[in-house]
Order: structure tokens, then sequence, then C-alpha cells
């Protein structure tokens, strides 16, 4: 009788453990959204570049590479909706450097963080891809070029480049990049959700949807 009295002892605390903790993570996935979520932290670093409301509910994760032409064409196109809906999206900007010599584009980007020059930097180098990542004209040197209208010190971003701080962001990136399957740049993702029929318009969709579970009416 004393044994199963034990055994029933166990049973229910292994119960109320369960309960309990599946109660504990709903509230906070209540409070926390999507970032209570056991992987979050592959979609969100605290490297992670960040823009947008701490507040907001809503996470576009885009995991992208200086030297894509289609990470610099959306780019306008993801500002436009943040703009549309203030303090509801943040985004979350994170590395796939699959281009040649992307890896050294990523941290000339992360160096110029250093100087306080990261957006400045990021929108300089989209703005004149023709000029130094044409795939029919390859010149990634002459980015050195064009950095100063960023406001940078040159000198010190060659320095800073090469600093491990950097590479453990490119590597924990590039790790995470795998481990969510992202094999093309921009890769998207609102909220964990994949965007998985690529497009302007079946982004926008995502957010949206999104947007109307996150704050309903």
């Amino acid at each position: 009788m004393k044994y199963i009295l034990f055994g029933f002892a166990c049973i229910v605390l292994v119960l109320g453990f369960i309960i309990g903790s599946s109660y504990y993570q709903g509230k906070q996935v209540e409070k926390y959204g999507f970032l209570a979520q056991e992987n979050a932290e592959l979609f969100v670093r605290d490297h992670s570049p960040t823009r947008g409301s701490d507040d907001a509910k809503v996470f576009i994760v885009e995991f992208m590479d200086p030297a894509c032409e289609t990470c610099a064409s959306f780019a306008p196109f993801v500002k436009k909706i943040m703009d549309a809906y203030p303090g509801k999206i943040k985004l979350v900007l994170r590395y796939a450097p699959l281009h040649d010599g992307a890896d050294n584009f990523v941290r000339i980007l992360e160096a110029a963080r250093l100087q306080g020059k990261y957006w400045e930097t990021l929108d300089v180098m989209f703005k004149t891809q023709g000029i130094w990542a044409n795939h029919g004209n390859w010149q990634p040197q002459r980015l050195w070029e064009v950095l100063p209208d960023a406001g940078v010190d040159i000198e010190q971003i060659s320095k800073d480049m090469h600093s491990s701080a950097i590479a453990k962001i490119l590597e924990q990136d590039i790790a995470d990049a795998k481990a969510l399957n992202v094999h093309k740049t921009p890769g998207y993702f609102v909220n964990g959700k994949p965007l998985q029929n690529f497009g302007s318009k079946q982004l926008f969709a995502l957010i949206q949807s999104e947007l109307k579970a996150q704050y309903p009416e």
C-alpha cells in the first residue's frame, strides 16, 4: 500500500510539473509572442541589428547579403510596410553571405556599426551595388570608394573588420541560416514563419496575417 501511494504521488507530481510548464510556456508566449518559443534564438540573436519598436509584436527576420540585388530592391518595400504600421513591426537582420567575398562585405558593415553607422553604411552599399557588386562586372574592391558616403572612418573599418567578435557574429549567423534551411537571399521569416513562396505580395500577405493575429481589432 505504501508503494502504491508513493507511486501515485510521483505521478501527481509529474502531471503537476507538465501542467505547470505548459501553463508557464503559454503565459510566456502570450507575453513575448514568438520570442518565447524554444528555438527563437535561431531567429534573433543578441548581436542582431534591429530596426523598429521594442514593443512590436510582429518580427520580420531577414537573412541577407550586402551584395544581394534582391535584398537591395526589397529594403525600401519592407521600410514602406513598417512605416505603414508604426510601432507594430520590428526588422531583424541576419547574415547569409552567399556571394563570393560576401563575408568581407558583412565584416565591413559590422565594423561600420562600431562607429554607429550601420544603417547609413548598409544604405550606401545597397544604393551603389551597381558600382561594386554588378555581377556582370564584379569589382568588390570599388566598395571602398563609396564607403565615405556613409560618413565612416575607412582606416578604422579596415582594422576593425578582422576582429574575432565580428568573426563570431558571422559564424553564428551562418550556422543559424543553415539550421533554418536558408539557401537564398533574402530569406524572410515573420514571427518564425517562413516565406514559402517568394515575392512582394506573398511577403506582404504573411506580414498582414501576423499583424491581424497580434493586433486583433
